[in-house]
């Protein structure tokens, strides 16, 4: 009697070939006489097995044929989240809450007094002499993680390593998606910072665009066209904070470039959101940020307005569910100015905040991946709008671009901790 075989594909060689077509940018972006390459990577996550399957190739008009290169790594899953963890909180603990050594009358170490130096202000140029070493260490740190992943002995696996590391290593720039299940910090992952005189350059998120997606479900979306000529923004913020930093002239630029409306409390953002048509092309979000107990070993993620009220990924899906069938109109791009929203979840099953205004329909949500300096996210948030907001430059070039500023006029790392969920070619579309 005939039956059916079970196949089982475990690796597809086609699938290069068969993906779509590079993303096209916005108008309004600035010509150029070459566009970067495409580098386009996917870490898969066999959850059962806590297995890691790591593909890579290359696209675009200009790219090389170096066909694709897959490898199963011998780090697990849980093994490169602690991994991920551990850097983060290297970060935060050396550069964020650094405090500079003091020795008693006898030469011994005692307990630092003060403040952290480090954190007080953007412009770290007057202590370039502290961060430059600390730079060097975040460096090492960060190619640890990635040698460390890619660490093995398998013909597949040092094919792999041997192309990540010569495209990741070479001249060019990339515009790199790192489609992953597991959620890692890549702009502050580097390649050996032995190879090259300058350790700035060995982060990828100064040498590339750097974007993570993931596998999310994007909801259809209704045909839309500007009613305004201006950009349509929205503030959603703690008014605790509009005085900090440059958050009043952040408030400004808006107020001078955009359509904005301001919310300081959840109920006016959740209604807004519970509507069908949201007209946002720029959502910012200037508040805290913290980690909710849940009843499970893995606390969520949540952000809170003015109010007590957290609102998280669960929270906003439920609010937009009606219009999951392209009934509505959502596609901002977000910044999330609040500590830890560019982190995922510690486990798969617990959504992302970031991933989940991107199922919902986001262009593309940027945030930081560690408890940043309220001085420094307000620095950052202007710098990023200021460009954002001319609709010549898109999010990946712009987020590359504040890497390289803050590194060579403040002598300040920390914009590597921020990340991109999606949105690498995201851009705003001028009215004409």
């Amino acid at each position: 009697m005939p039956q059916d075989a079970t196949i089982e594909i475990r690796h597809n060689p086609s699938l290069h070939y068969a993906a779509l077509p590079p993303r096209r940018h916005g108008r309004g972006r600035p010509s150029r006489g070459k566009d970067p390459l495409d580098l386009n990577v996917t870490l898969r996550h066999n959850r059962l097995a806590d297995e890691l399957l790591l593909t890579a190739w290359m696209s675009g008009e200009r790219t090389p044929r170096t066909g694709t290169h897959h490898a199963v790594l011998p780090m697990t899953g849980q093994a490169a989240l602690r991994g991920a963890a551990r850097l983060r909180t290297v970060w935060q603990k050396r550069l964020v809450r650094y405090q500079p050594a003091v020795y008693d009358t006898d030469g011994y170490d005692s307990a630092p007094v003060g403040g952290f130096p480090l954190a007080d202000s953007a412009d770290l140029s007057g202590l370039a002499s502290v961060t430059g070493p600390l730079t060097d260490e975040l460096a090492a740190e960060g190619f640890d993680l990635f040698d460390r992943l890619l660490d093995g002995t398998s013909p597949e696996l040092n094919s792999l390593r041997a192309f990540l590391t010569d495209v990741l290593g070479g001249e060019r720039s990339l515009r790199v998606s790192f489609d992953s299940d597991v959620y890692l910090p890549w702009p502050m992952l580097a390649i050996d910072p032995e190879t090259g005189d300058n350790p700035w350059q060995a982060f990828l998120g100064h040498r590339h665009q750097v974007e993570q997606t993931g596998h999310s479900y994007v909801a259809s979306q209704k045909q839309w066209k500007r009613r305004v000529p201006q950009p349509v923004t929205s503030l959603h913020t703690d008014s605790t904070l509009e005085s900090v930093g440059r958050a009043p002239e952040v408030r400004k630029l808006l107020e001078e470039r955009s359509s904005l409306t301001v919310c300081t409390e959840s109920g006016p953002f959740l209604e807004a959101l519970s509507g069908a048509v949201l007209d946002d092309d720029v959502m910012y979000f200037w508040c805290h940020g913290h980690f909710v107990s849940n009843g499970s070993a893995h606390p969520h993620l949540a952000v809170r307005l003015s109010d007590d009220r957290d609102i998280d990924a669960e929270l906003v899906k439920r609010h937009r569910r009606r219009h999951r069938e392209g009934t509505g109109r959502f596609a901002p791009f977000i910044l999330l100015n609040a500590c830890h929203t560019g982190q995922a979840a510690d486990a798969p099953e617990l959504e992302h905040l970031g991933k989940a205004f991107v199922s919902l329909g986001a262009e593309g949500v940027l945030g930081p991946q560690i408890e940043i300096p309220q001085v420094f996210a307000t620095e950052y948030a202007y710098a990023f709008l200021e460009l954002y907001l001319t609709g010549e430059h898109t999010a990946g070039e712009i987020t590359r671009t504040l890497v390289h500023r803050f590194a060579e006029e403040f002598h300040n790392p920390l914009a590597l901790a921020y990340s991109l969920h999606c949105g690498i070619d995201s851009t705003l579309e001028m009215a004409s």
